[in-house]
Parts: C-alpha cells; sequence; structure tokens
C-alpha cells in the first residue's frame, strides 16, 4: 500500500518536472490600424457608443421594441443556445484533467452446467459470485496535449461569447434600420394623403372650370392622371409598410397576424455623432474578438495534433473485494492492482500526420479570416461614414429643392385661377413638387438609416466583457525544454491576451 501511495504522489508531483507545451508560439496577424478614417464625422459634440445605441434616436416605441430583442427573438435564443453549448464543451473537455473513476459492483447467484469443458470433480454447480469493483485512468499531459485542447475549447467559448454578442448587435440593427424605414414610409404616407386631397381639390376646380367653358376637356383628363398616380403611390407605400411591420413582428419575437403599430409621420431624431477611433476599433467588434479567439484555437489544436505523435501515459489502478458470500468488507477478500500504461503509436498509415495537416491548414484559414474581418470592419466603418457625410448633402439640396418646387406649384395654381397660365403648368409643378418632397423624405431616412450602420459598424458599444471568468487552467507538465514552434505558426510572441 506504500508503494501504492508514493506511486500516486509522484504522479501528482510531475508537473512542474516532467513535460512541455508542443503547441506553436501564438500571435495573431500583425495589421497596421490607419491614423485616421478616411472621412472625419460630421462636426459637432461627440459622444461615446453606449450599449443601449439606439436610444440617441430618441424613439420611444424603438426603445419598447429593442427591449423585446433579447427576450422572444429566436435568433438571439439560438445564439444563446450555441454559447451554451460551447461552454459545455469546455466543460467536457476540461473533465480531462482529472482521474476518471468507475465503480463495478456486482452480486449474482450462478449455476454452472454438470457438462461445462474441463470442470473439475469438487467445483460446485451453485456458486456466488460477489464483488465491489472499482478502476481509476488518469492521464499524464507529459506534452500537453490536454492542456492544449482544453485552452482550445476555452478560446471556443470566448469565442462563441463573441458571436453571441455580435448576434444580439446584428438583430439590434435590423430592427433599428426597418424601424427607421416603417417611420419613412409613415411619413411618406402622410405626403401622399396631403398630395391626394390637394389633387382632389384640383381635379374639383378643373371640373368646375369646364362647366363653365373655361378649360379644355384635356385639363380635367390631366388632373385625373396626377390624382391617380398619386393614389397608386400610396398605395405602393401601404404594401412596403405592411412588410416593414410584419418584418419588425419577427425581429421582436411576436406573430405578425396580432402585432400593430400605429402610423407616425415623426421620424426618428438624427443621433450625435459618436467618437470614433481607428486604432480602437477592433476592440470593440464582437466579431472581430470571435475570429481572434478562434484563430487561437486553431493554434492550439496544432499542439494536440503534434502531441498526438507521442505516447501517452496513464495512472492505471483498480481494486475491491470479492467473495462467492456477502462478507465484501472482509480485507482478506480485497484484490487490488496498479501501475502505470503506455498507448504509443506504431503505424496508423498515416492518420496522424494528416490531422496535423489538416490542423495547420485550420489555422491558415483563420488567420485569413481573421485578417478578412479586420479589413472588412474597417471598410464598413470608411463606407458608413462616406454614406452619412453625402447623404447630408444630398439631403440639404433636395430640402432647398422641394421649398423652390413647392414655391412654383402655389405660384403656377395661382397663374391657372387668373387664366394665366395652362393646367400643363399645373400638372409639371405638382410632379415636381411631389417628386422632391419624396426623395428629401427618402433621404433623410437614408441618412438615419446610415447612423444605424455606423453604430454596427462601430461595435454598438460593446466593450469585450467576457462572461464570468473560468478557473485557470492547470499549467502544462514541463520538461524544461521550450515551446513547439511549428512552420504554420504566426510569427513568435507572447501570448495574445483577450
Amino acid at each position: 500500500m506504500r508503494r501504492l501511495v508514493s506511486c500516486i504522489g509522484l504522479c501528482a508531483l510531475a508537473g512542474p518536472l516532467a513535460g512541455c507545451d508542443l503547441a506553436p508560439a501564438y500571435a495573431p496577424p500583425p495589421i497596421a490600424a490607419p491614423g485616421q478614417f478616411k472621412i472625419a464625422l460630421p462636426a459637432g459634440s461627440r459622444v461615446d457608443v453606449a450599449e443601449s445605441w439606439w436610444r440617441s434616436f430618441r424613439s420611444p416605441e424603438l426603445d419598447r421594441l429593442q427591449a423585446r430583442v433579447e427576450l422572444d427573438n429566436p435568433d438571439y435564443a439560438a445564439a444563446l443556445a450555441r454559447y451554451q453549448r460551447a461552454k459545455a464543451a469546455l466543460n467536457l473537455v476540461n473533465s480531462a484533467f482529472f482521474p476518471t473513476v468507475l465503480g463495478q459492483p456486482e452480486i449474482s447467484y450462478n449455476k454452472q452446467s454438470q457438462n461445462r469443458p474441463l470442470r473439475s470433480a469438487n467445483q460446485p454447480t451453485y456458486y456466488g459470485a460477489n464483488q465491489l469493483f472499482g478502476q481509476l485512468g488518469w492521464e499524464i499531459d507529459l506534452w500537453g496535449r490536454v492542456h492544449d485542447l482544453v485552452a482550445a475549447a476555452k478560446a471556443g467559448a470566448q469565442a462563441n461569447d463573441d458571436l453571441l454578442a455580435a448576434t444580439r448587435l446584428s438583430l439590434h440593427a435590423s430592427l433599428a434600420r426597418t424601424y427607421i424605414a416603417l417611420r419613412g414610409s409613415d411619413a411618406q404616407a402622410a405626403l401622399l394623403a396631403r398630395t391626394i386631397k390637394l389633387y382632389q381639390s384640383a381635379l374639383d376646380l378643373t371640373q368646375e372650370r369646364l362647366k363653365q367653358n373655361i378649360a379644355p376637356p384635356i385639363d380635367v383628363e390631366r388632373a385625373k392622371v396626377q390624382l391617380a398616380n398619386a393614389q397608386a403611390a400610396a398605395a405602393e407605400v401601404a404594401q412596403g409598410r405592411a412588410v416593414l411591420e410584419n418584418a419588425l413582428a419577427a425581429l421582436s419575437g411576436e406573430m405578425a397576424s396580432s402585432f400593430k403599430i400605429a402610423p407616425s409621420a415623426v421620424q426618428p431624431a438624427a443621433p450625435r455623432p459618436p467618437r470614433a477611433a481607428p486604432g480602437s476599433l477592433l476592440l470593440r467588434r464582437p466579431d472581430v474578438a470571435a475570429r481572434e479567439r478562434l484563430l487561437f484555437a486553431a493554434n492550439e489544436k496544432i499542439g494536440a495534433a503534434k502531441a498526438d505523435f507521442l505516447p501517452r501515459f496513464m495512472i492505471l489502478l483498480s481494486g475491491g473485494t470479492q467473495s462467492t458470500n456477502l462478507d465484501l468488507l472482509n480485507f482478506h477478500n480485497s484484490l487490488w492492482s496498479y501501475g502505470p500504461g503506455i498507448s504509443a503509436p506504431i503505424f496508423d498509415g498515416g492518420q496522424r500526420q494528416a490531422a496535423l495537416d489538416a490542423a495547420r491548414a485550420e489555422f491558415m484559414a483563420a488567420a485569413a479570416e481573421y485578417k478578412g474581418s479586420v479589413l472588412a470592419a474597417y471598410q464598413e466603418v470608411e463606407d458608413a461614414l462616406a454614406s452619412i457625410k453625402w447623404l447630408s448633402a444630398e439631403n440639404a439640396a433636395l430640402t432647398v429643392s422641394a421649398d423652390a418646387a413647392q414655391r412654383a406649384l402655389d405660384m403656377s395654381m395661382s397663374l391657372y385661377k387668373d387664366g394665366a397660365a395652362s393646367s400643363l403648368d399645373v400638372v409639371t409643378a405638382q410632379s415636381a413638387a411631389l417628386d422632391a418632397e419624396r426623395a428629401k423624405l427618402a433621404a433623410q431616412t437614408r441618412l438615419l438609416e446610415q447612423y444605424v450602420e455606423l453604430m454596427l459598424a462601430l461595435g454598438g458599444g460593446w466593450s469585450g466583457q467576457a462572461p464570468p471568468p473560468e478557473p485557470p487552467l492547470p499549467p502544462p507538465i514541463a520538461l524544461g525544454g521550450p515551446q513547439g514552434q511549428d512552420p504554420g505558426a504566426a510569427v513568435p510572441a507572447e501570448e495574445a491576451k483577450k
């Protein structure tokens, strides 16, 4: 028994004395951040992007809908389940650090055949076979294989946490974008409702002038065309609004059949431009952080694949008691066995080499995807900034155009009533005024949507808080040798910390 205790004790203390980590030294691909964005943000008082950034649009209805996303949206629920699955996978892999203990109790009463081969004459026909038996197995992680697998699983869980944040941000942005489009449709509908009333009045006036032989019949037909076109445009806007309302229902986790939002021509307010520093962008994007964690996990899997080429060492222990009776607690009925176990690869037809090649290729793919996510992040910010700049200029020009078109329409109607202008002049002025006003409203809606895109591109106030910290990983068993180097890994550097 002393030798048994000594064996277990030596193996438990072997950690700091024997072993190495074969995972390559890790560093993400170096990507230089630009000194400034290509297009500067609009002038004005800038604010930091808050996690509840949609409140900057100052719309209570939008705030109410956003509160439903994390409660009832099925896409968010699925992302949360995937994160919980990754946490469970981490716990599963982490269990490899600990011994596996199995109990095998057995109580049975047996009868053997009278004609059993090689049966001796003094063997009983009926006998009991009772035992209390247990087995313990424990892998000694000499090469850091288990450590690398656990590190990869932990990074995978962190990546899923980041992807959960990215999903949440994307859903909030989709809802805000859809709500802004809905209010843009309401503004268009209100404009067309007013226009239809004016066109109806103009048609009534033209018909009255026809009765008095002041206007020709063609004037009435032109007025009818204008009115019918406006009514058709109103129907088209109503159809689009219905689709947007149903989309809002799905995003907020409600049935479209019972979901209703009252029309309102008041559009959300334009938010103040947020602060944005190019150097901090990668710290604010959960999707980029997730790609970095997946890259780290791929790096650790290389170490685990390399460790598979080396022998595995196990501590094996089994023991218990065995008897034909029920006196299983009698020490004289005890039995036990202990000793090391070794599993060494001899020939596998290239299976381990293929696994190592696949791990290296996975690392290279993860590195390319990480770089791609970084480039996409800067592109999305630049796209949003450019759109905000030029849509602001477009909106200002369209405001001038809409005001001038309305004045031209007022003058045309006045001249037409006095008989100094034709109905064609009025129709032309009406079309120009309606088109200019609708274009202005569309530009205002697109501008608000680009503020949503900017908030999304800047990470939506995500600050990278990790979930509650996990217990620290046990250190890899060290033989005193350096970390393994690998040609498929990045340039050696200190391990990047999230």
